[in-house]
């Protein structure tokens, strides 16, 4: 900052998160030289849609078994998969393999510290693209993810609905985002959005930056951002079958294209605007509707499962199927509407 010049947004908020910043397992403290590259990429993935309680003790797990880029790049697609169970949208698995593997074999084991490089790696977008070339390798880059958005909302009083707004949410975060620290300032906006500007009963006699935001000013902070109305998400329905045969379960692989793909998991029917009932059952039995359904929302669409169980002496499996130990079922990295249904099943035999 040149001498006698007032400070800026930016100075404001890296003073609180010099004092403030959470102490993350992916992270390098405050003004420190950046992180490996290898792991606030793997955070950033994980960290998609997803809760940073959630993803802590995954990404622990990860880079203990996969420590790095390497490691990972040579794993069995179905170990990371059936590691990725409980942290959601499949794809970013699969993509996680993909990225991993093109840097293993096309980079020499080293991502590339641009956005415009990182972009050509499977499933890093505009977004990630930015918070790795910034975090990772000290690039200014404007991170804009949907809880930084809802800080420059406020901070701007911006008036547009999203998504429409989002042009004008990127070019304010743009404006406001220093060429030095760029990583620290976006980690700060991040530890911001959680602590102090959250989604409902922001903290604004807290925030370091309640002198510059507006939203405040208007009485309506927890108005910002503005949103469109939300769709209605259609509902499908769907049967799980649990077939039981001396202490073990049948569990089969998902076809590797579509939702969940490649993942192990329980049986099931089509998913439909109708219960299908036994349509689609693995076998032969003498199959038991449950009186309890599982429900479960995805990004497009909920879905209520009815539960049919049956037992069986057969050996054979399915042809995509093996015999899984009952009590060992939360090591087969079920997603969680499978383990949602075994859980409700196993209390309701």
């Amino acid at each position: 900052m040149p001498a006698n010049s007032p400070p800026t947004i930016a100075d404001h908020l890296l003073a609180w998160y010099d004092m403030h910043a959470r102490v993350l397992p992916w992270r390098a403290p405050p003004g420190a030289p950046p992180p490996d590259p290898y792991r606030v990429w793997l955070s950033e993935i994980m960290l998609q849609q997803t809760t940073v309680a959630t993803v802590r003790p995954h990404f622990q797990t990860f880079v203990a078994r996969w420590p790095d880029v390497a490691s990972l790049a040579a794993a069995a697609e179905a170990e990371v998969m059936a590691a990725w169970a409980g942290l959601g949208y499949y794809s970013r698995a699969r993509n996680l393999i993909a990225c991993a593997r093109t840097v293993a074999t096309e980079h020499g084991g080293r991502f590339p510290d641009t956005e415009a490089g990182l972009r050509t790696l499977p499933g890093i977008g505009g977004y990630t693209a930015a918070a790795i070339a910034a975090i990772a390798f000290g690039r200014r880059a404007v991170v804009v993810d949907g809880n930084i958005e809802r800080v420059v909302a406020r901070l701007f009083a911006v008036a547009e609905p999203l998504p429409g707004a989002k042009p004008s949410i990127y070019a304010h975060t743009d404006a406001i985002t220093p060429d030095a620290r760029a990583g620290d300032f976006a980690q700060a906006m991040m530890d911001l959005a959680s602590a102090i500007c959250r989604p409902r009963d922001p903290q604004c006699l807290l925030c370091p930056l309640r002198a510059d935001c507006r939203a405040p000013a208007l009485g309506t902070p927890e108005a910002f951002p503005v949103r469109a109305p939300k769709r209605v998400k259609p509902q499908r329905y769907g049967t799980i079958f649990w077939l039981e045969r001396e202490g073990a379960v049948l569990l089969v692989r998902r076809p590797p294209r579509g939702l969940l793909g490649g993942m192990r998991a329980l049986p099931s029917g089509p998913w439909a605007d109708q219960t299908p009932q036994l349509d689609g059952a693995p076998a032969a039995a003498d199959w038991r509707l449950l009186d309890k359904r599982v429900s479960h929302v995805f990004t497009h669409f909920r879905l209520e499962l009815a539960l049919a169980v049956a037992d069986t002496r057969e050996h054979a499996a399915a042809a995509d199927g093996e015999w899984w130990p009952i009590a060992e079922l939360d090591s087969a990295g079920l997603p969680t509407v499978f383990a949602k249904a075994a859980q409700a099943i196993r209390s309701g035999r």
